[in-house]
């Protein structure tokens, strides 16, 4: 199959290096070294496992060793975390960038995503994922960056939405429509994360479901499942934490049902990067999403059958 060229924001072609398929409309779930051996024992059944790339930028060691096994057997997502794509500065670190390049070439991920965030300033890096001002300058960086990003990996790259719990008094757009705009100027794809918008809507006051419909949902091409955390701010109005360390809150359940009946069923992740638990238990949330997608497929397959 001919390489298809992607269109930056500058109206300039990209010829991705190597050509990725799509992850399998199927559950997966992250790929963390406490689950290493128990996988390769017992091979379980799922769509994908997903790695941070940030944990792979060196050129062997054990984690590789166990990948380069996993992924013979796998579809493979790759999510980045540093890049800081929000951030104020000007091109992206360009040595960053060829340590991706180099790892996309040798595993050849069927996914490669980044966050609506910044997490760098001034040579300075911060172990968070700080919120950004949607306003037209801060559009113009975002998209100049996605575009280095494409260019630079010859990958069509999926944008993450935030989790946040501040908003920006010179924000011009909201978030929905800054995500909106992102996209149709760099031809990027969405990582639509549901607890991020639940977090997000709840912290700010605002419908969920709202939020969801003004999204670019056609532009989805891989969802994020993770718990939360419960606190309260000064005011003593909740405060919901992108914690990503216990289970499924039922309300982001029922949020990611609802999505599925927008977008159809999607490859699903399961995140769960703190107080892991035994692999088979990760596995059983992972059975409950892949129950949610066979349930949208075959509401698909009525309708096609109706049409």
């Amino acid at each position: 199959m001919p390489a298809i060229p992607l269109q930056t924001a500058s109206g300039g072609d990209v010829v991705p290096s190597f050509e990725p398929q799509g992850l399998p409309t199927r559950v997966g779930i992250g790929l963390k070294p406490e689950h290493f051996r128990d996988i390769v024992s017992s091979w379980p059944d799922v769509g994908f496992f997903e790695i941070h790339a940030e944990n792979y930028l060196v050129e062997g060691g054990p984690f590789h060793h166990y990948l380069g096994r996993i992924r013979e057997r796998y579809a493979l997502s790759v999510h980045g975390v540093a890049l800081s794509i929000g951030g104020e500065e000007g091109p992206l670190d360009r040595a960053h960038l060829d340590a991706l390049k180099v790892l996309l070439v040798r595993y050849q991920p069927q996914s490669f995503s980044e966050h609506l965030a910044w997490s760098s300033h001034g040579g300075h890096f911060l172990n968070d994922l700080l919120p950004i001002p949607y306003t037209a300058q801060t559009l113009r960086r975002v998209c100049a960056h996605i575009d280095q990003v494409q260019e630079h990996l010859g990958h069509r790259m999926l944008l993450e939405n935030p989790a946040t719990y501040i908003e920006f008094a010179a924000s011009t757009y909201g978030e929905p429509e800054f995500i909106t705009e992102v996209i149709r100027r760099t031809g990027c794809g969405l990582l639509l994360d549901v607890n991020n918008v639940f977090v997000s809507c709840t912290n700010h006051g605002r419908d969920p479901y709202a939020y969801l419909a003004a999204l670019p949902l056609d532009a989805v091409g891989e969802i994020h499942l993770a718990g939360h955390a419960r606190e309260q701010d000064a005011a003593g109005d909740p405060l919901l934490i992108d914690s990503h360390d216990r289970e499924i809150a039922e309300a982001v359940w029922a949020l990611y049902a609802h999505v599925l009946t927008l977008t159809g069923p999607k490859p699903t992740l399961i995140e769960r990067d703190g107080n892991l638990p035994p692999l088979p238990e990760l596995l059983r949330e992972a059975q409950r999403a892949e129950a949610h997608l066979q349930a949208a497929a075959g509401r698909v397959r009525r309708e096609e059958m109706l049409a």
